[in-house]
């Protein structure tokens, strides 16, 4: 979700039913040697509460101090510590999901920042394990309720799976069953249906969406009306994707104060592609979207898609 869940896209999730929300992760470091866009990426509205603020690192007395500077500095809900990135530049670092193969390491971490902020909720993310061999997320779970965790999320895929095949939610189960704290189930929940499937069958007490949240905001509120028992809303068309996608251009440049005053979007169309999945002819406006310098370019390439759909 880096580079992806900023004021702008969070506010468009919480308008559609989000209730607990948490920033794109953020580097310790980054943020100790006051790196401007590191602060600005912990950012969040008052409206988007209850908010975390996700930090990552692999030094603990870093992890320490910089969950202390956010505290103090932006008051979140609960900070959320990463151990499920797979990326290579953050593995490369023995953090996120690295440090699942560290595991004396990880704890060391989590107690110097539970020391640091006992004031403030603590949570944290993590894989199953480095791979299939190596599935921790059980034991790594007792010890982090043990050591002050509150919530712990678990992605239900390994470090070696990335993104690929299936989330094993058999896992998830089990961590659920092992500890007394919050634990919120995460991979591959694309509707209220699937929601509602894994919810009652997991034994967890929530359920985290992220992927599936970047073309499609509104999965908020179908799974809001599954687990209500209600009809499920209308599928989201060609006019609210359009729109949608628009407004998420219109809002990422008033949210973003080091581009205050830009006219050039051009920066922000990875923000934007996601949206354009489920879009008539959508590989076609993706290159369009390549040739749209500002708001109005957008707003023009809108209007005529919109009135290219009408039928005669």
């Amino acid at each position: 979700m880096a580079r992806h869940t900023d004021v702008a896209f969070r506010a468009l999730c919480k308008e559609q039913g989000a209730d607990v929300m948490v920033t794109e992760f953020v580097q310790s470091e980054g943020l100790l040697r006051e790196n401007a866009k590191s602060w600005e990426m912990v950012d969040f509205t008052e409206s988007q509460r209850p908010m975390g603020v996700q930090i990552f690192g692999a030094t603990p007395a870093s992890m320490a101090k910089a969950a202390r500077e956010v505290c103090n500095r932006v008051k979140p809900d609960f900070l959320d510590l990463n151990f499920g990135c797979p990326a290579h530049k953050v593995i490369e670092q023995n953090a996120g999901s690295g440090l699942l193969r560290c595991t004396p390491l990880l704890f060391e971490v989590v107690k110097a920042v539970r020391d640091a902020i006992p004031e403030t909720p603590l949570t944290a993310k993590m894989r199953l394990g480095w791979d299939d061999e190596s599935i921790v997320a059980v034991d790594v779970a007792g010890r982090l309720q043990e050591l002050g965790v509150e919530a712990i999320a678990v992605h239900g895929r390994t470090r070696a799976q990335g993104y690929s095949g299936a989330a094993h939610w058999g896992w998830i189960t089990k961590v659920s069953e092992a500890v007394d704290i919050p634990v919120i189930g995460n991979g591959d929940i694309r509707d209220g249906e699937t929601a509602v499937e894994r919810l009652r069958s997991s034994g967890v007490s929530g359920l985290m969406i992220g992927r599936a949240a970047l073309a499609q905001p509104w999965i908020f509120r179908h799974v809001r009306a599954a687990l209500e028992g209600r009809e499920a809303p209308p599928a989201a068309g060609a006019q609210e994707r359009w729109d949608t996608l628009v407004r998420l251009a219109e809002l990422t440049l008033e949210t973003h104060a080091s581009r205050l005053g830009e006219r050039d979007i051009r920066w922000m169309l990875a923000k934007l592609h996601p949206l354009t999945q489920g879009i008539p002819s959508s590989r076609q406006v993706r290159d369009q979207l390549q040739k749209c310098l500002t708001l109005d370019d957008l707003r023009k390439l809108r209007d005529k898609h919109l009135s290219s759909y009408v039928a005669p």
